[in-house]
């Protein structure tokens, strides 16, 4: 039988990112979500077109 390990607790990790670099990932991002926005309203148009309300 193997000995018992303890879990160790969880630590926080911390990371340096450059003003350069913060300003592209945020650039990235909203691009992302501006492509997520865009990809959601052609989903619903497809749902619309694949099966019309009846009124």
């Amino acid at each position: 039988m193997g000995a018992l390990v303890r879990p160790a607790p969880a630590q926080t990790l911390y990371v340096s990112v450059r003003r350069d670099e913060l300003r592209q990932l945020k650039a990235e991002r909203e691009q992302l979500r501006q492509q997520v926005a865009e990809l959601q309203e052609r989903l619903q148009q497809a749902r619309n077109v694949a099966s019309p309300a009846t009124a």
